[in-house]
């Protein structure tokens, strides 16, 4: 069975995705509806709230992809709940009739990989990179504990339900439905197993976490900024025609330079000379020019604290 949809043209599905946004109100924070949009023949993307995690959100503030292949559907990221995948699997009906039948989880964060029992109850096989896999036993528990209070009852029948597979290596050229996929990895970066979904035959690539465009990217304890700009130089490798961010609009390469390289290589150059200088955390952190980045959101509660663990994390090195 082959998917329904009508080959588009690149100017035809850019212009689509223009006018779905457009009409969509990407980003508002009503209750959220979960529509899959043509990025490429046969690719599609959902791009979620730009915002935190809320009730009406149902932590899918974040973007998630799938692939139409003639033998099933690939999905890009299972959501953060059991019911928060059964919105996605609805909304992926409604684009073709093949199952889902692959998920690949693009890291550890709690939407990307959450709704992974849903997929698997369906018989859906779920797929991460193994440097992923410690940091999910670790903070799945975590993940659960922190999105209960917000989630309330939709959180019901969500449980840790790690992936079925692990890939190994930095590069993994898997066979779906017949569709090369490449498994981009370079250590991960805002998490451990942050990994992107690479599919050269259209040009699109699914960035998860390694790309942050419109919002601020986000650091935690688990994140490492150095290995964030070797999967950051990875993509610019892939040269590719369309990016699906992790959050954010669907955009390029220029603009993911802008929002998320840049941030990264400045932050690391301006603490590496306030560690080799010996200057006061606080005094680094106030001085770091955030001029270039003022257009993002969260930046002025966010910016610092990035700053901030920057700084110690180089001091590590």
């Amino acid at each position: 069975m082959k998917a329904v949809n009508m080959p588009l043209k690149f100017p035809q599905w850019w212009s689509l995705w223009a006018c779905c946004a457009a009409f969509c109100g990407l980003g508002a924070a009503h209750a959220v509806e979960v529509v899959f949009t043509p990025v490429a023949p046969n690719v599609y993307a959902y791009v979620g709230d730009t915002e935190g995690r809320t009730y009406e959100n149902e932590a899918l503030n974040a973007n998630f992809g799938l692939i139409v292949t003639p033998k099933g559907a690939v999905l890009i990221d299972s959501g953060a709940s059991w019911q928060g995948a059964q919105q996605i699997a609805a909304a992926a009906q409604k684009v073709t009739p093949q199952p889902i039948r692959w998920v690949i989880n693009t890291g550890g964060q709690d939407h990307r990989w959450l709704g992974n029992g849903y997929f698997q109850a369906q018989g859906a096989q779920t797929l991460a990179h193994v440097n992923a896999q410690a940091d999910m036993v670790a903070r799945g528990p975590q993940h659960l504990k922190a999105n209960a209070p917000v989630l309330k009852e939709k959180m019901k029948g969500t449980e840790v339900a790690l992936p079925q597979r692990w890939l190994q290596g930095a590069d993994t050229v898997l066979d779906l439905g017949g569709i090369a996929v490449h498994v981009v990895h370079r250590g991960g970066g805002h998490t451990p197993g942050d990994s992107m979904v690479w599919l050269p035959q259209s040009g699109v690539v699914f960035t998860g976490d390694v790309v942050y465009v419109d919002r601020i990217l986000g650091l935690h304890a688990v994140s490492k900024t150095k290995t964030w700009v070797e999967s950051f130089k990875a993509l610019e490798a892939l040269q590719p025609r369309v990016l699906v961010p992790g959050h954010g609009r669907v955009t390029t390469l220029a603009q993911a330079q802008r929002d998320t390289g840049a941030l990264l290589q400045a932050l690391r150059t301006h603490m590496a000379t306030a560690v080799e200088q010996g200057t006061d955390i606080g005094v680094a952190v106030k001085s770091f020019d955030s001029a270039p980045f003022q257009h993002l959101k969260h930046v002025g509660v966010w910016l610092p604290q990035l700053a901030n663990r920057t700084y110690l994390e180089m001091e590590q090195e």
